[in-house]
């Protein structure tokens, strides 16, 4: 894919799989940014469980040694999700999410599913660098969901 070849990782900063030893830190920066936290159902058994099923946590570092962005990829040995997506205030504007979701998709594409995203309408930053890579829209579909398994019972 031609998107995977145009974006370079600035100097310094670096990207690391997820450890337990992390998840203070991202449970933090996902809890800053929206993007999830254990009110949403995320924790470190979860995580833990997903990538022990296949899946990734990328981490992106800056220089500094600063959670610089996350992301989580997921599958159901049918497709991957790509979720909790997103580089933090201080270091937006700097192409990063360019480079995060270039290594997220390399991962992807090793791992050989189909991906899938899920993005709100009045994202147009997202909505421009998804499509920019290839992404296109399922269709008409939205989506719903039971957040509390209590419900289910």
């Amino acid at each position: 894919m031609d998107y995977l070849n145009k974006v370079r990782l600035p100097a310094g900063f670096t990207f690391t799989e997820f450890s337990s030893g992390h998840y203070e830190k991202v449970e933090d920066f996902w809890n800053r940014n929206g993007l999830g936290g254990k009110h949403r159902g995320d924790n470190l058994g979860i995580i833990e469980d997903t990538i022990s099923g296949g899946g990734h946590l990328i981490l992106l570092w800056s220089p500094e040694g600063e959670l610089a962005g996350t992301s989580w990829l997921t599958n159901d040995r049918r497709r991957t999700y790509l979720h909790h997506f997103g580089i933090d205030k201080p270091f937006r504007g700097l192409g990063l999410s360019k480079v995060l979701l270039a290594e997220s998709l390399k991962l992807a594409a090793a791992d050989g599913y189909q991906i899938k995203i899920e993005v709100h309408r009045e994202n147009a930053v997202a909505l421009h660098l998804y499509s920019m890579a290839g992404f296109t829209p399922l269709g008409e579909y939205d989506v719903y969901m039971i957040r509390n398994p209590e419900m289910l019972k």
